[in-house]
C-alpha cells in the first residue's frame, strides 16, 4: 500500500487546542484512521512544521481527502508527499 509523509503547522487555534487538550493529538489519528488511512508513525518537530505522520493511504485521492478534512477546520496546514521506498524506487529507475 503506498505511503505518505505529511508534514503539518499548527494554527493559533490549533496551538491553544493542542495547550490545552494534548491528547486531542490521538483523537485526530482515529479520525484519520476512520477515512481509510493508517497512521504509522508520528513525530513532534521543531521548526518550520510542528508534526511529521507516515501515513498508508490505498491511493492518492484517500490522502486527499484526509488532507482536505483536516485543512477544512481552520487549525492547521498540511503539506503531502508520497514516499517510495527505496528498493521500489531503484528497481523503478534500473529498468
Amino acid at each position: 500500500m503506498p505511503i505518505y509523509v505529511m508534514l503539518s503547522t499548527l494554527g493559533p487555534q490549533g496551538s491553544q487546542t493542542l495547550r490545552e487538550q494534548p491528547d486531542r493529538l490521538k483523537q485526530v489519528n482515529t479520525e484519520v484512521e476512520a477515512l481509510g488511512v493508517k497512521v504509522l508513525h508520528q513525530y513532534a518537530l521543531l521548526g518550520r512544521y510542528d508534526f511529521l505522520n507516515i501515513l498508508e493511504a490505498p491511493d492518492e485521492k484517500t490522502m486527499a481527502k484526509v488532507a482536505v478534512h483536516l485543512g477544512a477546520r481552520g487549525t492547521l496546514k498540511t503539506f503531502t508527499m508520497p514516499a517510495i521506498p527505496i528498493d521500489e524506487f531503484i528497481a523503478g529507475i534500473s529498468s
